[in-house]
Formats: structure tokens, C-alpha cells, sequence
């Protein structure tokens, strides 16, 4: 049954209800049969399924294959299980803190949610009482007032005067007006919005009173049916997961084809295959390929999207999941809510036309909004602008009833489109009225200029008119106030004998004000290559109105309705999606339809909203972004970012962000692999010649300890000066994209050649003689050169392309990791016990600044080629 197109007794029929509700006794079978009032929530994982999760990463997943072969190897020839332990803490560190920061944002989410209706007036019985929201069942009869949350959907069986506010599930920033009579389908469906005598979850009264009965519950109801179809769009994985399952996949091909080339040629070369010989040479290609795998990556990069999550959160942005703040960095399209997003959701009186004061006056004391004790109006919202206004005018409302105190109303109702109070005042009464503005000049027979009531003429009129009309073209709602005095108290007070022979006094016109910083960060969004598109469930003249003042469009033909949508198939929309920036009138359905047509067209895609109707839509984007303040429960679950202080302009500082931990997390990348690669291409070399370059364990120290500081220290790289004036980047770009490929060969080979030179000196130096042989002083020289040419080698890679002696600011922690490795890799070649563990030699004084010098040697060098680069990139 289409229960708003039925008469109300009707629908009582239906469900076996009548006017004074039900029974206390079939209202307890009823919830036994239907169940709590209340959605659905998602099953929350353990944090032992948590941890689980974390362990899915391809990378860690390299690692613990690596772990368990190297424990195989190991155990099998009695050799120590260092390397196995070393690994294993590090996958422990990444999960635990990649466990800790999800676990963090989930309680501040948790802490953000607000309640919905608690409790609700039902008659039981007979018997009007309050209960709790959840013990609410089909067929309760609800009364609602003014202020009241709506607490279930339901089928108004009486209305005073009952507005509603769905801006939550329709996105309409005006008060719907409720009435009880049944509505004509006609041949088509009536949209949610348009369901004049039901109300919904989610919504609010913030006018007159009513009774309802309820028609669904918990999941049955709107906001449960949107919740519900959150679980058909499933969770995709971001950028830079995508990124580096594809680094993981390189990775393991290059692991299994060194493990394969090293042992093949190894037992060749030995021309020996016993059993012995084969696990010796298999745990050699191994040790080397467990060398080759970058295993801080996954903790670097685990850290890096923490300290950028704790960075948001200092901005008012919770992010739920770590790898979801860097997707903003690549956004391309931010498709977002207007009401409550770009707007504040608060009527304001934004213009006027008359006298200002006498019209505020007449506004404020005809309607029945009152401040609170902050000052600010509180009741239906439009009234709340009328008042708030006369406040600021210094004509607050308190003052003016103790002066002008009402004695008698003819309220507003829709077929008059006014209401009129009368007031006693000094020499008799007062009266006055607003409304329409068309219907209350009908009524006018003068008007107020100069303080001086003068007969309205057809100019004057047509100059009233002409004024209305200037405002509603700013898609403003216009209002217009009169009034009518008295010697005493009129005998008929019906409105038909009240309102006639009025004196115009002035128009009024209000809009919901955009938020003040949102058209600058819009303005910043299209400056960084974003283009914003605004959703609204409101009138397209408000639409394109709010629209042109935020600069989100120029031309009124981007501007597109929900039913102009639906006549365009999918095919045809995915062609012209680029055409429009401003979505009108539109349902839930819609939103997910525009945000899968920008995905669609090749664009990362983010959502933002606060209402129940946007979370279908946040699901399916790339990134959800839902409001913490006025966000419903719904919305704010199924986002991947929360704005605590519903702030637009929050997340343009979340795509700077974004963007800055994407380039720290390519440079900490480049850096480790580039590292990688000279250890790799040093020891095959080695291995080539016949001697022994750097063991495992060195290789293992370089990895966890000399290299894991700087790139921790890449990571918090400030961003560089043009980082929002770039165009976004394309979620098809690889992680080696933009010449790093080539920057990590040049830079992994430059660090190998300096290694080798570093052995070979050092074993000059030891025996005297230049020949290809095993030297201890070597492979202390090499250590030494290679662990410091990659902490040297961090401080070019702070830019891309620019020269680091021309960045404008500096990077103490990149100065602290220096000195930090320095001092360590200087302990474990000197300090007794440490040196004999890991082979070396206490070199002199000479072979240690040999060794130092040549490590230096990486700056001038990739500056040099970072000069040419910048050459030819500007030739091109």
C-alpha cells in the first residue's frame, strides 16, 4: 500500500490501529514480531581479525615467505635465525601500528556520532506517554511537536500548521509543510520530497504540532533502506594500495629470478652437487634475496600515512583508514552535497527592500520563533532568520513583546499563504501580517515611506513587485510584512476580516548562506586541477544561484535535474558527464548514479555530504567524506574521512596533505629501492668475481637500521612550493612513473660503483697490491660507503627534480636520522664485541675518511643530472 496515497483512516485500517493508538499488549507482540526500532549496525571486526587484515599486504606477505624460507634454510644447516627474527619484528611493527591508528579512528568516529531520538510521545492505551524510541512498533500513534526528531517513518493523521525539515534524506534546505489529506499518484510515483503527509527517520519538526501513525521501522524505513543498500557497493582498493601491490608483484618476480640466476651460477661455478653444496648455495641465494626485498617499506610506509593521519586530525579530519588520505592527493572530481556542506543550513536575511527597521519589527514579533539564552532564534527556520535579523538590528524580540505584547493571532495556513498577530500597543492595537509576497500586496491599500503611511499606486506597486522579483531571481525566499492599526480590539477576528486595507511596510529576502571560506578553497580546488560539482535536493534557480557565488559555474547550462537525468540513458551521460557542475533536485539514487559516471569517465571521484541520502554515494566514491557535527550515523559510518568541524575548506588542506605524503611516499620508495639496488648489484658483482662484498647480516643492517631513519625523516618532508598548483595526478600512473624508474637505476648503480671502489681501496690498502681477492678492511670500507653514500644520497632525494641547496626550508629530521646512522654505523665497525660479531676491521683514520669521501660523492653528482633533466624538461 502506497500509504500516502490513501486516505488516513485507510491506513489506520490497515494496520489495525485507530486514533488513540494501540494496546499496551499489541504493542509488545508487535515489537516481539517486528523487532527493536533501530538500524542495523555493522559487525565490527576483533582486533585479532584486525591484526589478520594487516598481514594481507602483498609486501608483508613477501616478507613472511622470505621469513619462513630463510627459517627453513636455517634450521636445516644449524645457522642462527637472525635474519628470520629481524624480519618477523618488522611485520609485527607494521601491523600493530596499522591496527593501533584504525582502532584510534574508530573511536573517534564513535565519539563524533550523535543520538537520534532517544524518546517519543505515543498514545498507549488511550494514554499519551513518552518511551523510548526503540520500543516504537507499525501502528503506534506518535504526537510531534516543534523540535521533536521524527523517530520513525509515518502517515500523518492530524496537522497544525506541521513543517518538517528533510534536509537529511532529501537534501531540501526548506521546511516541507505537512498536512494529513491523501495525494494523488497520478501515472508516475511521488518522490520522497514531495510526500506532503508522511514523515520520515531522520527528519525534524521546527513548526506547529501533529499526530502520526507509524508505518515502518528500523531497517523498513527510508533511512534503513538507504542503510541497507550501502552493503551492495563494495570497498575498492586506493592509489597507492593498488600502487604498491603492483611494487610487491615487481618485486617478487625480481626476488625469484635473483634467488634462481644466483644459485644456478653458484653451483656451475663450484662444479659441486652434494647435497650440502646445493642447501649452502640455496641459503646464499636466499640470504641475498631476503637482502634484496626493501623491508622497512611496509613500516615507512605505514608510519609515513600515520603521522599524516595524525597531521589531518590536528585539522579537524579524522581519516578511518590509512591508505584513505592519500587518495585525496589524486582526487580529480569533489562531488558534494550543497545543504550543510557549501551552505551553513541556516536561513538568513540577506536583503531587504523598505523600511528596514519597521519591516524587522513587524517580522520579528509575527512569528514565533524566540531566542535562546545565547541570543540566536530558535523554531522554524525561516522565522529564525526573521528574528535573528531584527536582533542584529538591535531589536530583540524579548524587548519588543514586553512592549508591544501579543494579545491575538490568525495563524498561517498554505490556502492564505500569511499569518497575521495582533499587538496592544500605546493609543490601541496593532496588527502584524507577513506572507507571500503576491498575496499580502493584494491586501494593501497604502504604504510606509518616511515614516509617513501613503496610498499605494499602481507604480508604487509594480516598483514592490519589480523588487520581489530581483530577489527571487537570486533564488532568495522572499517575504513581505504589513500592517493594520486599531482604536481597540476588532470584534471579527477572522483572518478574511483582518487582512484587507494593510500597510505595506517592506520585503525581506533569505537564502542559506554559503559558508564564508568555501568559495576560496573552491577557488584553490580548481587552481590544484579539482573540479567541484555541487548535488543538491533544492530548486535549481537556489542551485544555480548558490553556484554562480561559489564559482563552481558560469553558464546556467550546466546545470542539470533529477528527472532531466533520469530521460538520459547511462551511455549518453557517461559522454556528457563533463558537461555539468550543478546536480538539482535529485534523489539518493542519482547521486550514486553521478559519482559512478565520473569513475566511470576515468576520475577519482570524492563524495562529500551529511545526510542520510548522501551515504549511498560516499560508499561508492573513491573516498566518502561525511560531516562529524551535523553527519548523520549512517553517513558517517560508511566514509572514509570525517570533518569534525563540517568544514569544506578542511579538505583542501586534506588533498595538500594527500598529495604531500604521495610525493614522501614515492621519494621514501626511490630512496629504499635505490639502496636495494646497489646492495643487489654489488653483491652479484661480487659474486661474479669470486669474492665476498658485504654478508647478509651487513646487508640486513643497512636495510633495517642505516636506511629506515632517513626514509622515516623522506617521509616528513614538508611539500614542495608548487604542490597545489600541479594538476592531479592519474590513478593509470605507475608507482615508477615520472622518470623514477630511471632516477633508481642511475642512482642504485652510482651507489654500487662508489661501494666497489670503496672494497678495492681498502684492500689496496691492506695488502698493498690492487687484485681481485677477499679483504676484511674492504668489506668494512665498502659497509662504511655504501651506508653512508644512502644517507647522503636522502638529502637529494628531498626533491625530485629541484636542487636541494635551493629548497627554502630544512629537514631536521633528515639531520638527526644523518647523524643517528652516522653514530651507529661508526659504533658497530669500532665498538668490540659488535665489530668481531659482524667481521669487521677497525679501519685507521684514513680508510674511514677514504671511505666517507667517496660516499659524498653521490650530491654532486645527481645534482648534475638533476640540473640536466630540469634542461631538457623544459625544452620539451
Amino acid at each position: 500500500m502506497k500509504y500516502y496515497c490513501e486516505e488516513s483512516a485507510k491506513v489506520l485500517k490497515h494496520f489495525e490501529s485507530e486514533q488513540a493508538g494501540l494496546s499496551a499488549r499489541e504493542a509488545e507482540a508487535r515489537l516481539a514480531k517486528h523487532g527493536p526500532n533501530k538500524l542495523a549496525e555493522p559487525k565490527k571486526e576483533t582486533l585479532l581479525q584486525r591484526f589478520f587484515a594487516q598481514l594481507k599486504d602483498p609486501m608483508i606477505i613477501i616478507l613472511l615467505v622470505a621469513a619462513a624460507v630463510s627459517g627453513l634454510t636455517a634450521a636445516y644447516s644449524n645457522e642462527s635465525f637472525a635474519d628470520v627474527f629481524i624480519i618477523l619484528i618488522v611485520v609485527l611493527i607494521n601491523a600493530v601500528l596499522g591496527v593501533y591508528q584504525e582502532s584510534k579512528a574508530e573511536k573517534a568516529i564513535e565519539a563524533l556520532q550523535a543520538m537520534t531520538a532517544a524518546t517519543s510521545k505515543v498514545l498507549r492505551d488511550g494514554r499519551q506517554m513518552s518511551i523510548k524510541s526503540d520500543l516504537l512498533v507499525p501502528g503506534d500513534v506518535i504526537i510531534l511537536e516543534a523540535g521533536d526528531a521524527v523517530p520513525a517513518d509515518a502517515r500523518i493523521l492530524e496537522s497544525a500548521s506541521l513543517k518538517a525539515e528533510e534536509a537529511a534524506l532529501t537534501g531540501e534546505s526548506v521546511p516541507v509543510d505537512k498536512t494529513a489529506e491523501a495525494i494523488a499518484a497520478g501515472e508516475s510515483d511521488v518522490p520522497l520530497g514531495d510526500r506532503r503527509n508522511m514523515v520520515y527517520m531522520g527528519s525534524t519538526v521546527v513548526y506547529g504540532r501533529g499526530r502520526a501513525m507509524i508505518t515502518a521501522t528500523g531497517m523498513e524505513t527510508e533511512m534503513g533502506k538507504i542503510a541497507d543498500a550501502l552493503s551492495a557497493a563494495e570497498d575498492g582498493q586506493t592509489p597507492l594500495q593498488l600502487k604498491l601491490a603492483q611494487l610487491s608483484k615487481i618485486l617478487s618476480w625480481i626476488v625469484l629470478g635473483i634467488c634462481i640466476f644466483i644459485f644456478a651460477f653458484s653451483l656451475l661455478k663450484a662444479g659441486d652437487f652434494h647435497l650440502d653444496v646445493v642447501i649452502s648455495t640455496f641459503m646464499v641465494a636466499v640470504s641475498l634475496a631476503v637482502a634484496a626485498i626493501p623491508e622497512g617499506l611496509a613500516t615507512v610506509v605505514t608510519i609515513v600515512l600515520s603521522i599524516g593521519v595524525t597531521n589531518m586530525s590536528k585539522r579537524n579530519a579524522v581519516i578511518r583508514r590509512l591508505t584513505a588520505v592519500e587518495t585525496l592527493g589524486c582526487a580529480q572530481v569533489i562531488c558534494s552535497d550543497k545543504t550543510g556542506t557549501l551552505t551553513q543550513n541556516k536561513m538568513t536575511v540577506v536583503d531587504h527592500y523598505g523600511d528596514e527597521r519597521a519591516t524587522a519589527e513587524a517580522m520579528a514579533l509575527c512569528s514565533d520563533a524566540t531566542p535562546d539564552e545565547s541570543g540566536e532564534a530558535v523554531g522554524e527556520p525561516t522565522e529564525c532568520a526573521l528574528v535573528n535579523w531584527a536582533t542584529r538590528l538591535n531589536l530583540a524580540k524579548a524587548s519588543l513583546e514586553r512592549n508591544t505584547p501579543r494579545i491575538e493571532e490568525a495563524p498561517f495556513d498554505s490556502m492564505r499563504k500569511m499569518m497575521s498577530t495582533l499587538h496592544k500597543a500605546e493609543g490601541g492595537i496593532v496588527q502584524y501580517t507577513k506572507g507571500a509576497p503576491d498575496e499580502v500586496l493584494k491586501r494593501c491599500t497604502a504604504y510606509l515611506k518616511d515614516g509617513q503611511e501613503l496610498p499605494l499606486t499602481d507604480a508604487v506597486r509594480a516598483e514592490i513587485l519589480a523588487a520581489n522579483k530581483a530577489m527571487a531571481d537570486q533564488a532568495l525566499r522572499v517575504l513581505c510584512a504589513a500592517r493594520r492599526s486599531y482604536a481597540a480590539l476588532p470584534a471579527d477576528l477572522t483572518p478574511a476580516a483582518l487582512e484587507q486595507e494593510l500597510t505595506f511596510l517592506g520585503l525581506a529576502g533569505m537564502i542559506d548562506p554559503i559558508r564564508p571560506e568555501v568559495k576560496a578553497a573552491i577557488e584553490e580546488c580548481r587552481t590544484a586541477g579539482i573540479r567541484p560539482v555541487m548535488i543538491t535536493g533544492d530548486h535549481r534557480d537556489t542551485a544555480v544561484a548558490i553556484a554562480k557565488q561559489l564559482g563552481i559555474l558560469t553558464d546556467e547550462r550546466e546545470a542539470i535535474t533529477g528527472a532531466e537525468l533520469n530521460d538520459i540513458s547511462d551511455e549518453e551521460f557517461s559522454r556528457t558527464i563533463d558537461h555539468y557542475s550543478v546536480y538539482a533536485r535529485v534523489q539518493p539514487e542519482h547521486k550514486v548514479r553521478i559519482v559512478n559516471a565520473w569513475r566511470k569517465h576515468g576520475c577519482i571521484t570524492a563524495m562529500t555530504g551529511d545526510g542520510v541520502n548522501d551515504a549511498p554515494s560516499i560508499k561508492s566514491a573513491d573516498i566518502g567524506v561525511g560531516m562529524g557535527i551535523t553527519g548523520t550515523d549512517v553517513t558517517k559510518n560508511v566514509a572514509d574521512m570525517v570533518l569534525a568541524d563540517d568544514n569544506f575548506a578542511t579538505i583542501v588542506g586534506a588533498v595538500g596533505e594527500g598529495r604531500r605524503i604521495y610525493d614522501n611516499i614515492r621519494k621514501s620508495i626511490q630512496f629504499l629501492l635505490g639502496s636495494n639496488m646497489s646492495e643487489v648489484l654489488s653483491v652479484f658483482l661480487a659474486t661474479l668475481f669470486g669474492f665476498v662484498i658485504l654478508e647478509p647480516v651487513h646487508l640486513l643492517w643497512i636495510n633495517l637500521i642505516t636506511d629506515c631513519f632517513p626514509a622515516l625523516a623522506l617521509g616528513m618532508e614538508k611539500g614542495e612550493p608548487d604542490l597545489m598548483r600541479r594538476q592531479p595526478r592519474s590513478a593509470k600512473d605507475g608507482i615508477f612513473s615520472g622518470g623514477l624508474g630511471f632516477d633508481v637505476a642511475y642512482q642504485g648503480f652510482l651507489v654500487t660503483l662508489v661501494t666497489i671502489a670503496a672494497y678495492f681501496i681498502g684492500h689496496r690498502i691492506e695488502s698493498g697490491v690492487w687484485e681481485i681477492a677477499q679483504s676484511a678492511d674492504g668489506v668494512t670500507m665498502a659497509f662504511l660507503t655504501m651506508s653512508m653514500a644512502e644517507i647522503f644520497h636522502s638529502f637529494n632525494l628531498r626533491s625530485q627534480r629541484g636542487s636541494v641547496f635551493k629548497l627554502h626550508s630544512q629537514n631536521p629530521v633528515l639531520w638527526g636520522a644523518m647523524a643517528l646512522s652516522l653514530v651507529l654505523t661508526t659504533a658497530v665497525i669500532y665498538l668490540p664485541g659488535i665489530s668481531d660479531a659482524f667481521g669487521f676491521e677497525h679501519i685507521s683514520a684514513l680508510e674511514y675518511g677514504i671511505a666517507i669521501g667517496l660516499a659524498v660523492i653521490v650530491i654532486p653528482i645527481v645534482e648534475l643530472v638533476k640540473l640536466v633533466q630540469r634542461r631538457c624538461a623544459k625544452k620539451h
